[in-house]
């Protein structure tokens, strides 16, 4: 797998994760939108993340397989990205074997795609690189998936990821680069941890530094940060031309909190990526919003976009808040209904989200 560009989406978000039934719901949706496979990798799994040592319940071991099954039923390949906490500050035999004992139940699963994610973890030895290394050859060693993606610590060149997690060290993606097996795909975001547009010269610099063309976390339409939960994410992508699929190894698109809605601008993708200079984002936000939801909503959502994306929760009083609950409630579908719920507050940050996102401004 991966042995050409493909594009796909990884639910890696914080807060409210996805329920079972949105992510079976979007296996046909890829399919018919030109994604190859999906990542189950929510921050919110605790089991994958920051108690990964332990087994995930009865019950959600056997939506996952359910999952799996579904997603195999259309085509779509179907992976989960494991972050190994603590791991890269101390990994000594007792840690190489419980990440040996993880990997095995992954295994289990028969996953087509195996993500190993450093991405916003603490502790940044001076030999970081080399052992996120060792630690990816390790699971590489172990686990059957067809497909093998690494997420870096500093998956972005944009500073705050050092104002986060401290300064980078020297030559860390070089030593990446360098050291990793060839067939590690390498995730990166772009120069910005939310880019707004990749460009060739920015890729081609990357892919040197990694020893590899880079393989692209994109993080749109994502709004899970404390500012960017307060807008949704609905526009056309833009920023994605259809020089990616030469110049990057894959894309997997990262949604919002809220699954029917990412539908609208991730149908977008595909045309982004396919139709050149003839791509025009207003039209393709209006022929997806119209083939997802029928006109009515398509309507109402063209005329409160610049409301919902651009000025968000917070510029919306009481009064306009109470009119446009009533009007998307009237529109009666799953799409209008998480409107319904982001405008009451829903998908607010919690106190441990605001946490997790402390000093970043996002």
């Amino acid at each position: 797998m991966f042995e050409q560009f493909t594009m796909g989406v990884i639910e890696g978000f914080y807060g409210p994760a996805w329920s079972f039934a949105a992510r079976a719901g979007y296996a046909r949706f890829l399919r018919e939108n030109g994604f190859a496979f999906y990542i189950y990798a929510p921050k919110g799994d605790l089991s994958l993340r920051k108690r990964w040592r332990d087994a995930w319940s009865a019950d959600d071991r056997a939506a996952l397989e359910a999952l799996r099954d579904r997603y195999r039923e259309v085509g779509v390949a179907f992976g989960v990205g494991l972050t190994p906490f603590g791991t890269q500050s101390q990994y000594g035999a007792e840690e190489r074997r419980a990440l040996e004992r993880k990997i095995r139940d992954l295994d289990a699963l028969d996953l087509d795609i195996f993500a190993l994610l450093f991405d916003d973890v603490p502790g940044v030895p001076a030999d970081l690189a080399e052992r996120q290394v060792a630690i990816t050859h390790d699971a590489l060693a172990v686990s059957e998936a067809c497909g093998f993606l690494m997420c870096p610590t500093y998956y972005a060149d944009d500073p705050i990821l050092d104002k986060v997690s401290g300064p980078r060290p020297a030559r860390y993606l070089e030593t990446l680069g360098a050291k990793l097996e060839p067939r590690v795909r390498v995730f990166w975001t772009g120069p910005r941890i939310c880019s707004p547009e990749y460009s060739e010269a920015h890729l081609a610099d990357v892919a040197r530094r990694i020893g590899r063309k880079p393989f692209l976390w994109d993080n749109y339409p994502v709004n899970d940060g404390p500012r960017m939960a307060k807008h949704l994410h609905l526009r056309a992508v833009t920023g994605r031309p259809h020089g990616l699929a030469t110049w990057s190894a894959g894309l997997a698109a990262n949604p919002m909190n809220q699954a029917e809605l990412s539908k609208l601008p991730l149908a977008t993708l595909q045309q982004s990526l396919q139709a050149g200079d003839a791509y025009e984002p207003q039209r393709a936000f209006e022929s997806a919003a119209r083939a997802l939801w029928g006109p009515a909503l398509a309507a109402a959502l063209a005329e409160d976009l610049a409301l919902f994306q651009d000025a968000g929760l917070d510029a919306i009083d009481a009064d306009a808040r109470e009119r446009l609950v009533a009007k998307y409630r009237e529109l009666a579908s799953p799409a209008a209904a998480e409107v319904v719920a982001w405008l009451q507050g829903a998908f607010l940050p919690t106190e441990q989200l605001l946490a997790e996102f402390a000093g970043t401004g996002l």
